[in-house]
């Protein structure tokens, strides 16, 4: 699986102009299955979101997960972060799980986020949604199961 996580102060997801999740602060992380993930790897990762430390401590540094600050998840969808451009300009796309496994990945990832303690709201799979936020810092990490 594949995650770009983004630190916000404020996100939101809207389907035709209706707010589906919004969060305060926390991380904004956009999530793709990749063909072939292990059974186990949407619980691998929201582990090491979980518990990434990327929030400021009292001195300023980068030294608190999102546990510790007692953040938010917002959790979308994003299979074009299987992008594959080595052939041209026009991106190709059969790295990413077919929909329906790319769907179950993504509510396990959820979920498993959930069950870590940490509220989570989410998009919808397969939508056309509208993503906005307030990238905090800003902070933007790139999550690959397989690196």
């Amino acid at each position: 699986m594949r995650a770009l996580v983004q630190r916000a102060s404020e996100a939101q997801v809207s389907i035709e102009g209706a707010v589906v999740g919004k969060i305060g602060p926390g991380l904004l992380i956009l999530v793709c299955a990749m063909a072939g993930d292990a059974d186990d790897a949407p619980g691998k990762l929201a582990s090491k979101i979980a518990k990434l430390r990327i929030f400021r401590d009292d001195a300023g540094r980068m030294n608190r997960s999102l546990l510790d600050v007692d953040g938010a998840a917002l959790v979308v969808s994003q299979f074009t972060l299987a992008a594959d451009t080595s052939r041209g300009n026009r991106p190709g796309f059969s790295t990413a799980a077919p929909p329906e496994e790319g769907e179950a990945r993504y509510l396990a990832f959820a979920a498993a986020l959930t069950e870590l303690g940490i509220p989570v709201e989410t998009g919808r799979f397969g939508a056309d949604m509208a993503v906005s936020l307030i990238n905090d810092g800003p902070v933007t990490i790139w999550l690959d199961t397989e690196a």
